[in-house]
């Protein structure tokens, strides 16, 4: 069984975001950038497949600059085979990512594509279920356990209600939540074998996608800033503030 894993390089977790001064969008000059954590899962499940000999290959793919190979080798140094890197410098949004890894699947044939189910810089969620739509597969949304069985993956979900356990015929998108696993960290004999494994580099125009934004950001703003909180004399000022200015009951 061959999987797929696509992750994107974000800024790091750890970071506080700053926004332009022009509010045209986040300030990512000399910012520590890494691999989006819920990718990050994703590829530790791979890995495990792989390890419990369940996968036979686990292919890392990102879309995004050239310095995005950091992320493929960290990926590779976590124990995937090889990678690839759809090189561009523009922008893509979820739609367009969703159509170049339909065209990165339909040229390796994948069993099992895991993802995180989303980008920490957007917060988009929309490319596993976008690319299961356009691939016409089976999908598994925010993971948290996953299962190989005869042909077929078992996934447990989570959702409002609780779990949610649905059997997916491969192919199929399965997209991660934070409680799959906990990912592994790198060790340096492995960050040394990784520089030699495979990475191919292609772009968007290798795959005939036209990648053109549909959406334009007005304006980008920080969230405002909290405010300080009162001492209230008795119980029935507090229901009236949570009630007239909170607005909460």
């Amino acid at each position: 069984m061959k999987v797929l894993v696509p992750v994107k390089r974000v800024i790091d977790y750890n970071v506080k975001v700053r926004v332009k001064s022009d509010q045209s969008g986040v300030d990512l000059a000399n910012v520590k950038m890494s691999m989006n954590p819920f990718d990050e899962i994703a590829v530790e499940e791979a890995v495990r497949l792989l390890e419990a000999k369940t996968a036979t290959e686990v292919v890392v793919v990102s879309i995004g600059p050239e310095k995005a190979q950091d992320q493929i080798r960290q990926a590779l140094a976590m124990g995937a085979d090889r990678g690839l890197l759809i090189k561009t410098d523009d922008e893509v949004e979820p739609l367009g990512v969703a159509k170049l890894l339909k065209a990165v699947c339909e040229a390796e044939k994948p069993d099992l594509v895991i993802m995180g189910k989303q980008a920490i810089d957007d917060d988009s969620n929309q490319t596993g279920q976008m690319l299961a739509a356009l691939m016409g597969w089976a999908q598994g949304a925010f993971a948290s356990k996953v299962v190989k069985t005869d042909g077929k993956v078992t996934v447990t979900r989570e959702v409002d209600g609780g779990l949610q356990t649905v059997s997916l015929a491969l192919p199929a998108v399965v997209t991660t939540d934070l409680r799959l696993n906990e990912p592994r960290y790198a060790s340096l004999p492995n960050i040394m074998k990784a520089k030699k494994k495979p990475l191919d580099i292609k772009t968007p125009a290798d795959y005939g996608v036209d990648v053109k934004p549909r959406l334009k950001v007005v304006k980008v703003t920080e969230p405002a800033k909290r405010t300080a909180g009162v001492k209230v004399p008795d119980v029935a000022t507090l229901i009236d503030k949570l009630k007239n200015e909170a607005g909460v009951i």
